[in-house]
């Protein structure tokens, strides 16, 4: 039956980056921009949006390891992508909406694949950069 081992906070860092990566394709499509993956801070965005609080380092760093481990996300320096195998995840998916699509996205996981360990490492400064980020733009009510 289910692979296991997927943890709440894999699925609300994977949810955060479809919504992050979906919001930052879209805007690039409007503006006639490259479609170039979403910053850390949009996922930190998209995080805060699902559950009111920012994933520490620590919870991002290994959440995105165990996502990109398994092939379902890619990370470029602080650029974050939905893998062709994390997209197929999402849309296969039960439609739950967002208030409760961690929990369900947990199950799809845990019924999936297994966590892998791509070995990405998140370091100290560019977290708090996106933190930054973030915060600027929480500040400039974006």
């Amino acid at each position: 039956m289910g692979a296991g081992g997927w943890r709440w906070n894999d699925a609300w860092i994977f949810v955060s980056a479809v919504i992050a990566a979906r919001l930052e394709r879209d805007r690039a499509l409007h503006a006639a921009l490259p479609v170039t993956g979403a910053s850390l801070a949009d996922v930190l965005a998209a995080a805060d949006f699902l559950h009111h609080s920012v994933p520490s380092r620590a919870e991002l760093e290994e959440s995105v390891r165990r996502l990109a481990g398994a092939d379902l996300i890619t990370v470029d320096d602080d650029l974050v992508e939905v893998a062709p195998a994390g997209e197929q995840l999402w849309r296969s998916r039960p439609f739950s909406g967002l208030s409760s699509a961690v929990v369900t996205m947990q199950t799809q996981l845990n019924r999936a694949s297994r966590p892998g360990d791509d070995g990405w490492t998140l370091s100290e400064v560019t977290y708090q950069a996106a933190v930054r980020e973030y915060a600027l733009r929480l500040a400039d009510g974006r």
